[in-house]
């Protein structure tokens, strides 16, 4: 039971569609469930399946496995994507960009299912094509792999998101430092500077005595 939950909270699993299937057959009509998956680690890996039963939890379990075994890397640069990238997959197509750290995953809900999964934390994206959930979200995962592809390819140098958190820490308790010491001069009392009296120049007088008076007069 202890593996089986570390299993169940090591990725994060969400279900996009449930699709009700019927299928023709000589003995009648067979009625089945697709489930779309998917399935990320919120640290850069994530997978989409779609998985087909009888029944719903059992359609659930297909496309976790198959999630689970498509899986990719997907590069992200700190807390975003690396660049801009438009993908078309099927009837879907979407937009997806790089965005500064805090402004969150600007994304509707098929696409913010995968990006979420996957550990992207800031991203602006936008959907282009067909309003489908399923198309949307192959699309989304097609944008990621090509972005893989690319930064493998380019061998594109990327920031992990521990050095961001590393230098965003570093600029803190450097801020905190300058203002504990603005704040130790403020509290410090001033000292009163008493201006200095102007020294003027001193005019020596000297006294003439009576004797050179009396040689005068005379």
């Amino acid at each position: 039971m202890a593996e089986q939950h570390n299993q169940v909270s090591e990725y994060d699993e969400k279900v996009i569609q449930i699709s009700r299937v019927s299928k023709k057959t000589k003995g009648g009509s067979k009625v089945g469930f697709s489930v779309l998956m998917v399935v990320g680690d919120r640290k850069g890996k994530v997978g989409v399946g779609l998985g087909k039963a009888k029944d719903v939890s059992s359609a659930i379990q297909k496309g976790i496995k198959k999630a689970k075994k498509r899986m990719i890397v997907v590069p992200i640069d700190g807390t975003t994507i690396p660049f801009r990238i438009v993908m078309k997959k099927g009837a879907g197509q979407v937009l997806l960009k790089p965005a500064p750290k805090g402004s969150g995953v600007i994304a509707g809900g098929p696409v913010r299912a995968v990006v979420e999964a996957a550990g992207i934390r800031d991203i602006s994206s936008k959907i282009l094509g067909a309003q489908n959930q399923a198309s949307n979200v192959y699309a989304t995962f097609a944008a990621l792999t090509s972005i893989s592809e690319i930064v493998q390819l380019k061998n594109i140098s990327l920031k992990s998101i521990a050095q961001v958190e590393t230098e965003e820490a570093q600029k803190v308790k450097e801020e905190q430092k300058r203002l504990s010491e603005v704040k130790k001069e403020a509290a410090e009392p001033k000292k009163e500077v008493k201006p200095e009296a102007s020294k003027k120049p001193v005019k020596k007088v000297i006294a003439k005595s009576p004797a050179k008076k009396a040689s005068k007069k005379k």
